[in-house]
């Protein structure tokens, strides 16, 4: 089974699936995987260019070679904001697609408190194309469709 998991920045995204996942699952998570390919003492959350160049590329190697593996183990992806042209390849793909959203003061409050102040730009995209394509769409609540 896939599992795309979405959500705004500082949502929870990565303590949902560890809350879910097994150690025998496939997780493919931007933030990881930067961390994985930086040196010793990089920030946490780390928006070189270089280096984000770099995990993108894995990830999407990353993705090819688990959405081939979903029926034998379970694939838990984090995207933040899937385009259009994504979903339509998730849902082809028969995936679970969980939206993490505590709320967007929720949100603001956790990038202020933990996280590199650009996220503040990112959760702010998110929620205005989340109203502007769902505006009945209550926040503060982990939806799955």
């Amino acid at each position: 089974m896939l599992y795309v998991i979405t959500g705004p920045p500082a949502s929870g995204k990565s303590s949902w699936i560890d809350s879910h996942a097994t150690a025998r699952d496939i997780v493919i998570d931007l933030d990881r995987i930067t961390r994985a390919l930086t040196g010793p003492g990089a920030p946490a959350w780390n928006q070189n260019p270089l280096q984000l160049r770099v995990a993108h590329k894995a990830r999407y190697a990353a993705m090819h070679e688990a959405f081939e593996l979903r029926d034998q183990v379970d694939v838990y992806l984090i995207h933040t904001m899937p385009s259009p042209k994504a979903m339509a390849k998730y849902k082809r793909l028969d995936a679970k697609v969980i939206t993490v959203d505590p709320g967007e003061s929720i949100v603001m409050q956790r990038i202020e408190a933990m996280r590199d102040p650009d996220m503040r730009r990112v959760a702010t995209r998110w929620y205005r194309a989340r109203k502007a394509s769902s505006p009945g769409r209550s926040a503060g609540r982990t939806l799955a469709w």
